[in-house]
């Protein structure tokens, strides 16, 4: 029985490892850090009001058989050349920044190195080892254990801290104010729990799941595997809130910008909160939270590139996924070597950009999934419909209000 459901889970685990990265480990530790149990409702809110948008890419990859891209392709190639034109602005700098993490991170648990460049080199190569030997079936298997893995280590470091806490709880929401505030927040909203064209690579993993075991998935059974995914990041999400505001809050700690700096403050000063015992604890669970999120990207992006690329020139590009798997390495290598002080800076814009775009996506994926594309039987009901047009005033609203404010 529990071989059969672990069997059955696959792109909704893929989601997880993609989202469960730089939004959770260091925007929501810093958002517990920062603001305390303060910005739980902003969590809980961005997590609903996203829902719709990426199940939307599951679900129209069972009802069809295609990607979100080809559906993209079918409301005009005009909305497939603007998504090709905003990953591809994007997608060196969403590698280079989670990246660059996992490397501080390795840098603590492994030592060897305290070089940052060549820990990232060495990370994407094992990374493009492991998509080259196992292809899409090793990636999906290998998911399912680091999620498990860093699940039990993160609810046990809670646990931990929870116990050892001898501060009372102040659960007050708050509602930031000031350019600096408000721009972490929204920042904090763009990866949490992803970018919304994570639908898009959700989609993409859907059908390639279908090709490798040969079977059809019903829209019902790759919604529940997405909402089991999904739970899990807003699970892990308050998890990493709750830490950063049990062990950081008000410590007087400044954390900084820089990736290994930031990993090395972040191990020691839970080591210093929680004992000793909890290094090994914390620097697995933080390392494996980062590889799964740095494994899915660099397969992610050059498959969506790839084929957008084939959808946008009507021809087939037999080694389209590993020419944009080098070229992403290669571009991600050039900042790491050249822009390593600015990755502060450079998360930031991500982060903000990829909220400020996310009505567009929202805009697509509602537009495709109710529109005469999708088979009528698989299209959400009223009351998805109804959170989706929330969604969308949602995500507008917090555009123009950020806009507005900086």
């Amino acid at each position: 029985m529990k071989k059969s459901f672990l069997q059955s889970l696959g792109p909704g685990l893929l989601f997880a490892g993609a989202a469960i990265g730089v939004s959770h480990l260091v925007q929501s530790t810093k958002a517990g850090a920062e603001f305390g149990f303060g910005l739980l409702w902003a969590l809980l809110l961005v997590h609903i009001f996203k829902y719709p948008f990426f199940q939307f890419g599951p679900r129209y990859a069972a009802a069809t058989g295609e990607t979100l891209l080809d559906g993209y392709k079918k409301l005009g190639k005009g909305a497939l050349a603007i998504y090709y034109v905003i990953n591809f602005a994007t997608m060196f700098t969403i590698q280079a920044a989670v990246t660059i993490v996992t490397a501080g991170l390795a840098s603590q648990l492994f030592g060897i190195t305290n070089n940052l460049v060549i820990w990232s080199s060495i990370l994407m190569l094992v990374s493009i080892l492991f998509l080259v030997v196992g292809k899409y079936k090793l990636l999906d298997n290998l998911m399912k254990y680091i999620i498990i893995i860093l699940a039990i280590s993160t609810i046990a470091a809670v646990s931990v801290a929870l116990f050892s806490s001898k501060e009372s709880f102040d659960v007050s929401q708050i509602l930031p104010s000031g350019t600096v505030e408000i721009t972490f927040l929204i920042a904090f909203l763009g990866w949490m729990p992803a970018p919304l064209d994570v639908s898009i690579w959700h989609s993409i993993w859907s059908v390639e799941k279908s090709k490798n075991t040969f079977v059809k998935i019903k829209p019902k059974d790759a919604i529940f595997d997405f909402n089991v995914g999904y739970l899990g990041t807003l699970l892990l999400g308050i998890c990493f809130v709750l830490l950063g505001a049990l062990v950081m809050y008000k410590s007087g700690e400044t954390f900084s910008d820089k990736g290994g700096v930031f990993a090395s403050q972040l191990i020691n000063l839970y080591t210093k909160n929680l004992g000793n015992f909890s290094h090994i604890l914390i620097a697995v669970a933080a390392f494996t939270t980062m590889f799964s999120t740095t494994i899915t990207t660099l397969d992610a992006s050059p498959r969506a590139m790839n084929i957008s690329s084939s959808l946008l020139l009507n021809k087939e590009f037999k080694l389209g996924y590993w020419f944009w798997i080098i070229f992403l390495f290669i571009g991600t290598f050039i900042i790491l070597q050249f822009y390593m002080e600015n990755m502060g800076s450079l998360i930031k814009i991500a982060t903000i950009l990829s909220f400020l775009t996310a009505p567009f996506y929202a805009l697509l994926n509602y537009i495709l999934i109710t529109g005469k594309h999708t088979p009528k039987e698989h299209q959400p009901k009223l009351f998805i419909k109804v959170l989706s047009i929330l969604g969308i005033v949602f995500l507008i609203g917090f555009s123009v209000w950020f806009l507005t404010n900086i």
